[in-house]
């Protein structure tokens, strides 16, 4: 039945985004994709479906995705028990060679098909992973001082190949955007024998952004974003109040790494990070899109 109120509805949606279609028209957004919103189906097409829209509204978006669920039932298929120290995957050479072979294969190629399904002539995802062209050289990491960071007891055991990017080939994906390709990455690194190592998608997230000067690094999580200590959402946060909670514990488990990858990204240009519910579907237009958002979003000072 046609009903003209809620035509009229969608139009002033369209008008509250035009504003932040031409602010962001050729503007680079670096987009770490990961939990719920990669595996429940509808959330999975949601995101696809965002992921062209920005593309074919003149943002040029690159994708860093994750896949810890994936690989740990990978690993349980071929009988190696999944280990972790810390909270961080051990990542010995056995188990390397099952997560290559799943952020690599499996996973990157399965949301570049999906992404894929909703382009159109002259736009397309293409799957590269960090070993490819050297994108993310990495080196082991230095537990001491990660573990240390994060104000945790650093542990006696060896993480093994988890690594850390010292440097990323910003040519290769931009030589991409320019191709109008949405790159798709896969957090593997390469060491300077060409070794493979499993990188933190988050941190791969943020050193791509820093060496693209990205405009935004948006982070899909499946959390509402950043709380304050009444477990109320903090919509909008400076860079020095982000330090001061993660100081005071505000902060803390696994959102202190996230938002530490944050502040890092900012420190080199990065102007924007945003933390949002990937649980929530369209969750990227409504942060982008609308003026009141969804999750939080730390900017380098409130005015």
């Amino acid at each position: 039945m046609f009903n003209m109120e809620r035509l009229v509805e969608k139009a002033k949606v369209l008008q509250e985004a035009l504003p932040y279609i031409r602010e962001f028209h050729g503007k680079v957004f670096v987009v770490k994709y990961g939990g719920s919103a990669m595996t429940r189906e509808e959330l999975r097409e949601s995101f696809a479906r965002d992921i062209v829209l920005l593309k074919y509204v003149g943002i040029d978006v690159v994708v860093v995705h994750g896949g810890g669920p994936q690989i740990s039932l990978a690993l349980e298929r071929f009988g190696i028990k999944p280990k972790f120290v810390g909270g961080m995957r051990k990542t010995d050479e056995e188990t390397m060679h099952v997560v290559e072979m799943v952020l690599s294969g499996d996973v990157n190629k399965d949301i570049v098909a999906l992404i894929n399904r909703y382009s159109g002539k002259n736009v397309y995802a293409v799957g590269i992973s960090g070993r490819d062209g050297r994108l993310l050289r990495a080196k082991k990491l230095d537990k001491e001082r990660y573990f240390r960071e994060l104000g945790l007891p650093v542990p006696e055991e060896e993480v093994g190949f988890v690594g850390e990017v010292i440097e990323v080939n910003s040519e290769l994906i931009l030589s991409l955007i320019e191709r109008d390709f949405i790159p798709v990455i896969a957090p593997v690194g390469v060491g300077e024998e060409g070794e493979a190592y499993n990188i933190n998608a988050d941190v791969a997230a943020s050193e791509i952004a820093r060496h693209l000067k990205a405009e935004k690094l948006i982070f899909l999580t499946d959390t509402e974003g950043v709380k304050d200590a009444e477990g109320r959402l903090l919509s909008s946060l400076s860079k020095e109040e982000a330090r001061r909670l993660i100081e005071t514990g505000v902060i803390r488990e696994g959102m202190i790494p996230k938002v530490r990858s944050a502040l890092r990204a900012m420190e080199s240009g990065v102007r924007k990070v945003h933390i949002i519910d990937g649980r929530v579907q369209h969750s990227l237009l409504l942060e982008i899109f609308t003026e009141a958002g969804i999750g939080t979003e730390i900017v380098h000072s409130q005015t």
